[in-house]
């Protein structure tokens, strides 16, 4: 059974900037260049008839193409744990309307999804259980927090499959989806 989720992709010239801050970590596991995306859903495990349904479902959401900017970094935790380290996404209506239409869509097709806060970001780094990395992660926090991208368009969006390899997760495009006028 897939893992599903749906993201915007990372144009190429934003995930060259992106893994130019991908060091000065101990125990980060550093998200591949080709795996860098802004997700808008986690489906989790999807059942074959529902993921057709799902990626059926997803193309009747239309809406025009958007711009997105990333501006600065930040870490999420589990109490004391950290968990990543991520790019933060400048939130916009365009953004939010599209989560919202995708979990909408996946709702409508039995999936259930999370129920916090969206807030948009890309995952740079992950960290496993353990790593006592608090002062690097300051220091990275403090030489990057101003970080700032010029913005891309959003042209369209993807669901992609995950699934475990050797090296971490690999990630595949199941269907892309245009953002058209």
């Amino acid at each position: 059974m897939p893992r599903l989720f749906v993201a915007l992709p990372v144009p190429d010239e934003i995930a060259d900037a992106l893994s130019a801050l991908q060091s000065g970590v101990p125990d980060a596991r550093w998200v591949p260049q080709e795996n860098l995306h802004v997700t808008l859903c986690f489906a989790g495990e999807v059942q074959g008839g529902t993921m057709r349904d799902f990626e059926e479902e997803l193309a009747d959401i239309a809406g025009p193409p958007f711009s997105v900017t990333i501006a600065g970094v930040d870490q999420f935790s589990s109490g004391k744990q950290p968990r990543a380290l991520v790019a933060l996404v400048e939130r916009s209506e365009r953004l939010d309307w599209l989560q919202q239409k995708v979990t909408a869509v996946a709702r409508n097709c039995g999936i259930e999804v999370e129920r916090r806060k969206y807030r948009p970001h890309v995952t740079l780094a992950r960290f496993p259980v353990g790593a006592e990395t608090g002062h690097h992660i300051a220091q990275f926090m403090a030489s990057h927090g101003t970080f700032r991208l010029e913005p891309w368009v959003a042209e369209h969006f993807t669901l992609y499959s995950s699934r475990t390899g050797r090296g971490g997760p690999i990630y595949t495009a199941e269907a892309e989806y245009p953002l058209t006028f």
